[in-house]
Protein backbone atom coordinates (compact mmCIF):
# COMPACT_ATOMS: atom_id res chain seq x y z
CA UNK A 1 0.00 0.00 0.00
CA UNK A 2 2.88 2.59 0.81
CA UNK A 3 5.21 1.13 -1.74
CA UNK A 4 6.56 3.83 -4.73
CA UNK A 5 4.52 3.30 -7.99
CA UNK A 6 6.68 4.30 -11.26
CA UNK A 7 4.56 5.86 -14.08
CA UNK A 8 5.81 7.19 -17.48
CA UNK A 9 5.94 11.10 -17.27
CA UNK A 10 3.45 11.68 -19.92
CA UNK A 11 1.27 9.41 -17.77
CA UNK A 12 1.67 11.63 -14.54
CA UNK A 13 1.34 14.52 -17.00
CA UNK A 14 -1.95 13.81 -18.21
CA UNK A 15 -3.32 12.59 -14.71
CA UNK A 16 -2.34 16.02 -13.53
CA UNK A 17 -3.77 17.85 -16.24
CA UNK A 18 -6.90 15.44 -15.83
CA UNK A 19 -6.82 17.14 -12.36
CA UNK A 20 -6.42 20.75 -12.45
CA UNK A 21 -9.14 20.34 -15.13
CA UNK A 22 -11.29 18.68 -12.66
CA UNK A 23 -11.00 21.25 -9.91
CA UNK A 24 -10.96 24.35 -12.34
CA UNK A 25 -14.74 23.15 -13.48
CA UNK A 26 -15.96 21.66 -10.06
CA UNK A 27 -14.03 24.52 -7.93
CA UNK A 28 -12.34 27.72 -9.34
CA UNK A 29 -14.71 28.18 -12.43
CA UNK A 30 -18.09 28.19 -10.78
CA UNK A 31 -16.94 31.00 -8.04
CA UNK A 32 -15.31 32.63 -10.70
CA UNK A 33 -19.17 32.94 -12.64
CA UNK A 34 -20.81 33.17 -9.36
CA UNK A 35 -18.63 36.42 -8.58
CA UNK A 36 -18.93 38.20 -11.54
CA UNK A 37 -22.33 37.17 -12.05
CA UNK A 38 -22.82 38.80 -8.57
CA UNK A 39 -21.36 42.33 -9.83
CA UNK A 40 -23.47 41.87 -13.23
CA UNK A 41 -26.59 41.44 -11.18
CA UNK A 42 -25.67 44.70 -8.90
CA UNK A 43 -24.38 46.76 -12.10
CA UNK A 44 -28.03 45.86 -13.66
CA UNK A 45 -30.16 46.45 -10.75
CA UNK A 46 -28.19 50.00 -10.93
CA UNK A 47 -28.84 50.36 -14.15
CA UNK A 48 -33.45 49.45 -13.99
CA UNK A 49 -33.16 52.66 -11.55
CA UNK A 50 -32.17 55.10 -14.11
CA UNK A 51 -34.36 53.51 -16.53
CA UNK A 52 -37.86 54.57 -17.16
CA UNK A 53 -38.72 51.34 -18.33
CA UNK A 54 -36.38 48.67 -16.85
CA UNK A 55 -34.95 45.97 -18.52
CA UNK A 56 -37.64 43.00 -19.07
CA UNK A 57 -36.63 39.00 -17.84
CA UNK A 58 -37.50 38.12 -21.26
CA UNK A 59 -34.54 40.07 -22.84
CA UNK A 60 -32.02 39.02 -20.32
CA UNK A 61 -32.83 34.95 -20.69
CA UNK A 62 -29.86 32.63 -22.08
CA UNK A 63 -30.07 32.77 -25.81
CA UNK A 64 -30.14 28.93 -25.85
CA UNK A 65 -33.16 28.80 -23.56
CA UNK A 66 -35.21 31.30 -25.41
CA UNK A 67 -34.43 29.00 -28.70
CA UNK A 68 -35.94 25.61 -26.82
CA UNK A 69 -38.67 27.46 -25.23
CA UNK A 70 -39.74 29.00 -28.91
CA UNK A 71 -39.26 26.31 -30.65
CA UNK A 72 -41.32 23.98 -28.12
CA UNK A 73 -44.08 26.37 -27.85
CA UNK A 74 -47.29 24.56 -28.38
CA UNK A 75 -48.50 27.18 -31.33
CA UNK A 76 -44.78 26.60 -32.93
CA UNK A 77 -45.07 22.67 -32.55
CA UNK A 78 -48.51 22.71 -34.16
CA UNK A 79 -47.41 25.25 -37.08
CA UNK A 80 -44.33 22.25 -37.34
CA UNK A 81 -46.73 19.33 -37.41
CA UNK A 82 -49.14 21.45 -40.45
CA UNK A 83 -46.29 21.62 -42.50
CA UNK A 84 -44.92 18.38 -42.44
CA UNK A 85 -48.64 17.70 -43.57
CA UNK A 86 -49.01 19.90 -45.79
CA UNK A 87 -45.45 19.51 -47.83
CA UNK A 88 -45.11 15.34 -46.91
CA UNK A 89 -41.60 16.04 -44.99
CA UNK A 90 -41.00 13.70 -41.64
CA UNK A 91 -41.99 15.60 -38.56
CA UNK A 92 -38.78 15.68 -37.66
CA UNK A 93 -37.24 17.65 -40.60
CA UNK A 94 -40.14 19.93 -40.09
CA UNK A 95 -39.03 20.72 -36.28
CA UNK A 96 -35.07 20.74 -37.03
CA UNK A 97 -36.49 23.23 -39.60
CA UNK A 98 -37.73 25.39 -37.17
CA UNK A 99 -35.53 24.79 -34.65
CA UNK A 100 -33.27 26.48 -38.10
CA UNK A 101 -35.80 29.54 -37.96
CA UNK A 102 -35.79 30.20 -34.15
CA UNK A 103 -31.63 30.12 -33.85
CA UNK A 104 -32.04 32.72 -36.76
CA UNK A 105 -34.67 34.97 -35.19
CA UNK A 106 -33.77 35.10 -31.65
CA UNK A 107 -31.14 37.88 -29.95
CA UNK A 108 -28.44 37.52 -27.59
CA UNK A 109 -28.96 40.76 -25.69
CA UNK A 110 -25.99 41.79 -23.66
CA UNK A 111 -26.47 45.11 -21.01
CA UNK A 112 -23.16 45.59 -21.02
CA UNK A 113 -22.48 46.00 -24.81
CA UNK A 114 -26.10 48.17 -25.41
CA UNK A 115 -25.37 50.72 -22.49
CA UNK A 116 -21.74 50.71 -22.15
CA UNK A 117 -20.66 50.56 -25.95
CA UNK A 118 -23.38 50.95 -28.68
CA UNK A 119 -25.58 54.00 -26.79
CA UNK A 120 -22.04 56.08 -26.13
CA UNK A 121 -21.34 55.15 -29.94
CA UNK A 122 -24.65 56.12 -30.98
CA UNK A 123 -24.38 58.93 -29.48
CA UNK A 124 -20.79 59.70 -30.64
CA UNK A 125 -22.04 58.88 -34.59
CA UNK A 126 -25.52 61.10 -34.13
CA UNK A 127 -23.64 63.77 -32.64
CA UNK A 128 -20.75 63.54 -35.13
CA UNK A 129 -23.00 63.74 -38.08
CA UNK A 130 -25.83 66.05 -37.27
CA UNK A 131 -26.88 68.76 -35.43
CA UNK A 132 -29.50 66.89 -33.14
CA UNK A 133 -32.67 68.10 -32.01
CA UNK A 134 -35.93 66.94 -30.26
CA UNK A 135 -39.21 68.15 -31.75
CA UNK A 136 -42.53 67.62 -29.92
CA UNK A 137 -42.84 65.49 -27.11
CA UNK A 138 -45.88 64.46 -25.77
CA UNK A 139 -46.03 64.84 -22.10
CA UNK A 140 -47.80 61.47 -22.02
CA UNK A 141 -44.28 60.46 -22.18
CA UNK A 142 -42.78 61.78 -19.44
CA UNK A 143 -43.04 59.18 -16.51
CA UNK A 144 -46.63 58.78 -17.35
CA UNK A 145 -47.16 55.32 -19.12
CA UNK A 146 -48.98 52.16 -17.42
CA UNK A 147 -45.78 50.33 -16.14
CA UNK A 148 -47.78 47.15 -16.85
CA UNK A 149 -48.38 47.98 -20.75
CA UNK A 150 -45.76 46.87 -24.21
CA UNK A 151 -43.96 50.13 -25.31
CA UNK A 152 -43.31 49.78 -28.80
CA UNK A 153 -41.72 52.85 -30.78
CA UNK A 154 -43.52 53.04 -34.25
CA UNK A 155 -41.58 55.51 -36.56
CA UNK A 156 -40.98 56.43 -40.39
CA UNK A 157 -37.73 55.07 -42.08
CA UNK A 158 -35.42 57.83 -43.40
CA UNK A 159 -31.86 56.43 -42.96
CA UNK A 160 -30.06 53.71 -42.16
CA UNK A 161 -29.39 56.36 -39.27
CA UNK A 162 -32.74 55.73 -37.55
CA UNK A 163 -31.72 52.70 -35.87
CA UNK A 164 -28.40 54.75 -34.06
CA UNK A 165 -30.42 57.94 -33.84
CA UNK A 166 -33.55 56.73 -31.97
CA UNK A 167 -31.30 53.77 -29.76
CA UNK A 168 -29.33 57.23 -28.11
CA UNK A 169 -32.48 59.35 -28.43
CA UNK A 170 -34.46 56.88 -26.14
CA UNK A 171 -31.31 55.40 -24.05
CA UNK A 172 -32.64 56.57 -20.96
CA UNK A 173 -36.00 55.40 -21.14
CA UNK A 174 -35.23 51.46 -21.89
CA UNK A 175 -33.03 49.17 -24.19
CA UNK A 176 -35.16 48.99 -27.63
CA UNK A 177 -35.59 45.62 -29.49
CA UNK A 178 -35.39 46.43 -33.31
CA UNK A 179 -36.61 44.31 -36.20
CA UNK A 180 -33.71 44.32 -38.71
CA UNK A 181 -33.36 42.65 -42.18
CA UNK A 182 -30.84 40.79 -44.22
CA UNK A 183 -28.56 43.54 -44.87
CA UNK A 184 -27.60 43.07 -40.62
CA UNK A 185 -26.61 39.54 -41.10
CA UNK A 186 -23.40 39.94 -42.39
CA UNK A 187 -20.78 38.95 -40.27
CA UNK A 188 -19.59 40.25 -37.91
CA UNK A 189 -21.57 42.97 -37.90
CA UNK A 190 -24.75 40.05 -37.43
CA UNK A 191 -23.24 39.32 -33.92
CA UNK A 192 -22.92 43.11 -32.66
CA UNK A 193 -26.40 43.92 -33.73
CA UNK A 194 -27.56 40.57 -32.19
CA UNK A 195 -26.13 41.26 -29.29
CA UNK A 196 -28.30 44.54 -28.91
CA UNK A 197 -31.16 42.81 -28.64
CA UNK A 198 -32.24 43.03 -32.26
CA UNK A 199 -33.90 40.12 -33.97
CA UNK A 200 -33.74 39.09 -37.44
CA UNK A 201 -36.62 39.57 -40.21
CA UNK A 202 -36.60 37.93 -43.60
CA UNK A 203 -38.53 40.25 -45.33
CA UNK A 204 -40.92 39.15 -48.12
CA UNK A 205 -40.40 35.80 -47.06
CA UNK A 206 -43.28 33.51 -48.32
CA UNK A 207 -42.30 30.42 -46.45
CA UNK A 208 -45.71 29.71 -43.91
CA UNK A 209 -43.61 27.97 -41.04
CA UNK A 210 -40.91 30.64 -40.76
CA UNK A 211 -43.72 33.00 -40.69
CA UNK A 212 -44.92 31.66 -37.46
CA UNK A 213 -42.19 31.04 -35.84
CA UNK A 214 -41.59 34.63 -36.62
CA UNK A 215 -44.99 35.60 -35.22
CA UNK A 216 -44.82 33.58 -32.06
CA UNK A 217 -41.27 35.71 -31.11
CA UNK A 218 -42.79 38.32 -31.82
CA UNK A 219 -45.71 37.37 -29.65
CA UNK A 220 -43.78 36.33 -26.96
CA UNK A 221 -41.85 39.19 -26.50
CA UNK A 222 -45.04 41.52 -26.14
CA UNK A 223 -46.68 39.19 -23.98
CA UNK A 224 -43.44 39.98 -22.01
CA UNK A 225 -43.65 43.64 -22.20
CA UNK A 226 -40.13 43.87 -23.92
CA UNK A 227 -39.58 47.37 -25.51
CA UNK A 228 -39.76 47.11 -28.94
CA UNK A 229 -39.33 49.41 -31.97
CA UNK A 230 -40.35 48.77 -35.59
CA UNK A 231 -40.69 50.65 -38.57
CA UNK A 232 -44.31 50.20 -39.96
CA UNK A 233 -43.15 51.11 -43.58
CA UNK A 234 -40.84 47.84 -43.46
CA UNK A 235 -38.16 49.65 -45.36
CA UNK A 236 -36.91 52.93 -46.25
CA UNK A 237 -38.78 55.39 -47.72
CA UNK A 238 -37.82 56.02 -51.29
CA UNK A 239 -40.01 59.34 -52.26
CA UNK A 240 -38.92 60.74 -48.92
CA UNK A 241 -43.08 60.77 -47.55
CA UNK A 242 -44.15 58.63 -44.88
CA UNK A 243 -45.75 55.60 -46.62
CA UNK A 244 -48.36 53.28 -45.68
CA UNK A 245 -48.01 50.52 -43.15
CA UNK A 246 -47.37 47.00 -43.81
CA UNK A 247 -49.44 44.77 -41.53
CA UNK A 248 -46.73 42.08 -40.99
CA UNK A 249 -45.17 42.69 -37.34
CA UNK A 250 -48.57 44.57 -36.39
CA UNK A 251 -50.36 42.04 -37.32
CA UNK A 252 -48.31 40.07 -34.84
CA UNK A 253 -48.63 42.31 -32.26
CA UNK A 254 -52.54 43.36 -32.32
CA UNK A 255 -53.44 39.34 -32.57
CA UNK A 256 -51.15 37.40 -30.34
CA UNK A 257 -51.65 39.80 -26.98
CA UNK A 258 -53.99 38.69 -24.58
CA UNK A 259 -56.53 41.22 -22.89
CA UNK A 260 -54.26 41.47 -19.41
CA UNK A 261 -51.77 43.39 -21.20
CA UNK A 262 -52.24 46.71 -23.20
CA UNK A 263 -49.49 47.80 -26.07
CA UNK A 264 -48.93 51.44 -26.11
CA UNK A 265 -47.48 52.07 -29.60
CA UNK A 266 -45.28 55.63 -29.24
CA UNK A 267 -45.28 57.27 -32.66
CA UNK A 268 -41.74 58.63 -33.60
CA UNK A 269 -41.28 61.11 -36.42
CA UNK A 270 -37.78 61.45 -38.18
CA UNK A 271 -36.49 64.34 -40.30
CA UNK A 272 -32.93 64.83 -41.76
CA UNK A 273 -31.56 67.56 -43.82
CA UNK A 274 -29.26 65.26 -45.71
CA UNK A 275 -30.28 61.90 -45.71
CA UNK A 276 -26.87 59.65 -46.37
CA UNK A 277 -28.91 57.50 -48.63
CA UNK A 278 -30.61 60.14 -51.17
CA UNK A 279 -29.45 59.36 -54.62
CA UNK A 280 -29.66 55.64 -53.44
CA UNK A 281 -33.29 55.55 -52.60
CA UNK A 282 -34.21 58.07 -55.67
CA UNK A 283 -32.86 55.88 -58.01
CA UNK A 284 -34.37 53.02 -56.44
CA UNK A 285 -37.66 54.82 -56.65
CA UNK A 286 -37.35 55.73 -60.14
CA UNK A 287 -36.24 52.06 -61.19
CA UNK A 288 -39.69 50.95 -59.17
CA UNK A 289 -37.58 47.88 -57.29
CA UNK A 290 -36.46 48.15 -53.98
CA UNK A 291 -32.46 47.46 -55.31
CA UNK A 292 -29.61 49.73 -53.59
CA UNK A 293 -27.39 49.38 -55.83
CA UNK A 294 -24.35 51.02 -53.62
CA UNK A 295 -21.52 49.04 -54.08
CA UNK A 296 -18.44 48.83 -51.48
CA UNK A 297 -16.17 51.46 -53.79
CA UNK A 298 -18.47 54.44 -53.67
CA UNK A 299 -19.71 53.42 -49.81
CA UNK A 300 -15.54 53.65 -48.65
CA UNK A 301 -14.51 56.71 -50.85
CA UNK A 302 -17.60 58.53 -49.19
CA UNK A 303 -16.51 57.63 -45.56
CA UNK A 304 -12.67 58.23 -46.33
CA UNK A 305 -13.49 61.53 -47.84
CA UNK A 306 -15.99 63.27 -45.01
CA UNK A 307 -12.98 61.25 -42.61
CA UNK A 308 -10.23 63.71 -44.64
CA UNK A 309 -12.12 66.60 -44.31
CA UNK A 310 -12.71 65.85 -40.65
CA UNK A 311 -9.32 65.57 -40.02
CA UNK A 312 -8.20 68.43 -41.80
CA UNK A 313 -11.22 70.25 -40.10
CA UNK A 314 -13.31 71.00 -43.07
CA UNK A 315 -16.33 68.71 -41.90
CA UNK A 316 -19.37 71.32 -41.35
CA UNK A 317 -21.45 68.31 -41.11
CA UNK A 318 -24.81 66.63 -42.27
CA UNK A 319 -27.09 69.78 -40.92
CA UNK A 320 -29.80 68.75 -38.83
CA UNK A 321 -31.32 65.42 -37.77
CA UNK A 322 -34.85 65.84 -35.25
CA UNK A 323 -37.16 63.71 -33.89
CA UNK A 324 -40.50 63.88 -32.38
CA UNK A 325 -42.77 61.85 -30.16
CA UNK A 326 -46.10 61.99 -30.32
CA UNK A 327 -49.07 60.77 -27.98
CA UNK A 328 -48.84 57.02 -27.53
CA UNK A 329 -51.86 54.97 -28.99
CA UNK A 330 -53.82 52.55 -27.04
CA UNK A 331 -54.26 49.08 -28.52
CA UNK A 332 -57.10 48.37 -25.84
CA UNK A 333 -58.68 51.85 -26.59
CA UNK A 334 -58.77 51.64 -30.63
CA UNK A 335 -60.29 48.43 -30.04
CA UNK A 336 -62.94 49.81 -27.75
CA UNK A 337 -63.56 52.74 -30.13
CA UNK A 338 -63.22 50.33 -33.32
CA UNK A 339 -64.22 46.70 -32.09
CA UNK A 340 -64.41 45.44 -35.54
CA UNK A 341 -61.91 47.50 -37.09
CA UNK A 342 -59.04 45.65 -39.03
CA UNK A 343 -55.22 45.80 -38.61
CA UNK A 344 -54.83 47.74 -40.93
CA UNK A 345 -57.57 50.52 -39.93
CA UNK A 346 -54.68 50.47 -36.79
CA UNK A 347 -51.24 50.75 -39.47
CA UNK A 348 -53.19 53.74 -40.81
CA UNK A 349 -53.89 55.14 -37.48
CA UNK A 350 -50.30 55.04 -36.43
CA UNK A 351 -48.83 56.10 -39.82
CA UNK A 352 -51.16 58.92 -39.58
CA UNK A 353 -49.87 59.97 -35.92
CA UNK A 354 -46.01 59.40 -37.16
CA UNK A 355 -46.50 62.21 -40.01
CA UNK A 356 -47.95 64.85 -37.41
CA UNK A 357 -44.77 64.54 -35.29
CA UNK A 358 -42.03 64.50 -38.33
CA UNK A 359 -40.03 68.14 -37.67
CA UNK A 360 -39.53 70.48 -40.35
CA UNK A 361 -36.11 71.34 -41.02
CA UNK A 362 -34.29 74.18 -43.01
CA UNK A 363 -33.16 72.09 -46.41
CA UNK A 364 -36.78 70.21 -46.72
CA UNK A 365 -38.11 73.72 -46.43
CA UNK A 366 -36.21 75.38 -48.67
CA UNK A 367 -36.32 72.62 -51.42
CA UNK A 368 -40.26 73.25 -50.99
CA UNK A 369 -39.84 76.92 -51.59
CA UNK A 370 -37.48 76.04 -54.59
CA UNK A 371 -40.43 74.58 -56.19
CA UNK A 372 -42.69 77.37 -56.11
CA UNK A 373 -40.52 80.37 -56.51
CA UNK A 374 -38.13 82.01 -59.04
CA UNK A 375 -34.56 82.25 -58.46
CA UNK A 376 -35.18 85.72 -56.40
CA UNK A 377 -33.85 85.39 -52.58
CA UNK A 378 -36.69 87.55 -51.88
CA UNK A 379 -38.95 85.41 -53.52
CA UNK A 380 -37.93 82.41 -51.77
CA UNK A 381 -38.08 84.07 -48.27
CA UNK A 382 -41.58 85.13 -49.07
CA UNK A 383 -42.86 81.43 -50.21
CA UNK A 384 -40.70 79.82 -46.97
CA UNK A 385 -42.95 82.41 -44.77
CA UNK A 386 -46.32 81.19 -46.54
CA UNK A 387 -45.15 77.53 -45.90
CA UNK A 388 -44.18 77.82 -42.60
CA UNK A 389 -47.69 79.70 -41.48
CA UNK A 390 -49.58 77.41 -43.30
CA UNK A 391 -47.39 74.21 -41.33
CA UNK A 392 -47.86 75.84 -38.21
CA UNK A 393 -51.78 76.30 -38.68
CA UNK A 394 -51.85 72.58 -39.15
CA UNK A 395 -49.61 71.85 -36.23
CA UNK A 396 -46.35 71.31 -37.64
CA UNK A 397 -42.90 71.30 -35.02
CA UNK A 398 -40.39 73.68 -37.16
CA UNK A 399 -36.89 73.05 -36.00
CA UNK A 400 -35.64 76.24 -37.84
CA UNK A 401 -33.00 78.28 -36.86
CA UNK A 402 -33.69 80.81 -34.17
CA UNK A 403 -32.43 83.34 -35.78
CA UNK A 404 -35.23 83.53 -38.28
CA UNK A 405 -36.28 82.45 -41.65
CA UNK A 406 -33.54 84.49 -42.89
CA UNK A 407 -30.82 82.00 -41.32
CA UNK A 408 -32.75 78.99 -42.42
CA UNK A 409 -32.63 80.12 -45.84
CA UNK A 410 -29.13 80.12 -46.03
CA UNK A 411 -28.77 77.21 -43.16
CA UNK A 412 -30.95 75.46 -46.79
CA UNK A 413 -29.52 76.69 -49.68
CA UNK A 414 -26.01 76.25 -48.80
CA UNK A 415 -25.63 72.11 -48.50
CA UNK A 416 -27.66 72.25 -51.54
CA UNK A 417 -25.13 74.58 -53.48
CA UNK A 418 -22.04 72.68 -52.26
CA UNK A 419 -23.54 69.40 -53.45
CA UNK A 420 -24.06 70.98 -57.10
CA UNK A 421 -27.92 70.74 -56.72
CA UNK A 422 -28.68 74.25 -56.74
CA UNK A 423 -26.76 76.92 -58.80
CA UNK A 424 -25.43 79.85 -57.80
CA UNK A 425 -28.01 81.67 -59.50
CA UNK A 426 -30.33 79.40 -57.34
CA UNK A 427 -32.21 77.61 -59.65
CA UNK A 428 -31.91 74.30 -59.52
CA UNK A 429 -29.19 72.35 -61.65
CA UNK A 430 -30.54 70.02 -64.48
CA UNK A 431 -30.76 66.35 -62.89
CA UNK A 432 -31.64 67.69 -59.12
CA UNK A 433 -35.19 68.31 -59.40
CA UNK A 434 -35.91 63.72 -58.34
CA UNK A 435 -33.50 64.11 -55.42
CA UNK A 436 -34.58 68.35 -54.23
CA UNK A 437 -38.64 66.46 -54.68
CA UNK A 438 -37.42 63.97 -52.33
CA UNK A 439 -36.74 66.30 -49.50
CA UNK A 440 -39.39 68.71 -50.44
CA UNK A 441 -42.04 65.55 -50.36
CA UNK A 442 -42.77 65.83 -46.39
CA UNK A 443 -43.65 69.51 -47.08
CA UNK A 444 -46.35 69.23 -49.07
CA UNK A 445 -47.35 65.70 -48.66
CA UNK A 446 -47.65 67.81 -44.24
CA UNK A 447 -49.59 70.21 -46.58
CA UNK A 448 -51.80 67.67 -48.44
CA UNK A 449 -50.69 69.91 -51.65
CA UNK A 450 -50.40 66.52 -53.60
CA UNK A 451 -53.62 65.13 -53.04
CA UNK A 452 -54.65 65.79 -56.20
CA UNK A 453 -52.38 63.73 -57.53
CA UNK A 454 -52.64 60.70 -54.89
CA UNK A 455 -56.09 60.57 -55.51
CA UNK A 456 -55.52 60.75 -59.35
CA UNK A 457 -52.57 57.78 -58.64
CA UNK A 458 -55.33 56.00 -56.56
CA UNK A 459 -57.77 55.63 -59.88
CA UNK A 460 -55.22 54.99 -61.87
Amino acid sequence: MFQDVTLPLWLLLLTVGFAAVTFASHFLFPSVRWFFRKRAERALARLNTRLDRPIELFKLARRQDMIVRLTYDPRVMEAVAEHAAETGVPGEVAFEEARRFAREIVPAFSATLYFGVATRLARWISRGLYRVRIGKVDPALNGQLDRNATVIFVMNHRSNMDYVLVTWLVSNRSALSYAVGEWARIWPLSRLIRAMGAYFIRRGSRNTLYRRVLARYVQMATEEGTTQAIFPEGGLSLDGRVGPARMGLLHYVASGVGAGRDVLFVPVGLAYDRVLEDRVLVAAGQAGERRFRAGLGPILRFVGVNIWRRLRGRFMGFGTAAAGFGPPVSLQAFRAAHPDAPTEALGARLMAEIEKVVPVLAVPLVAAALDRAPADRAALLSVMADLAQALEAQGAVLKLPPQGLGQALDEGLRPLIARGLVGDDLRPRPGATELLAFYAAPIWQRLRADRADDAATQQT
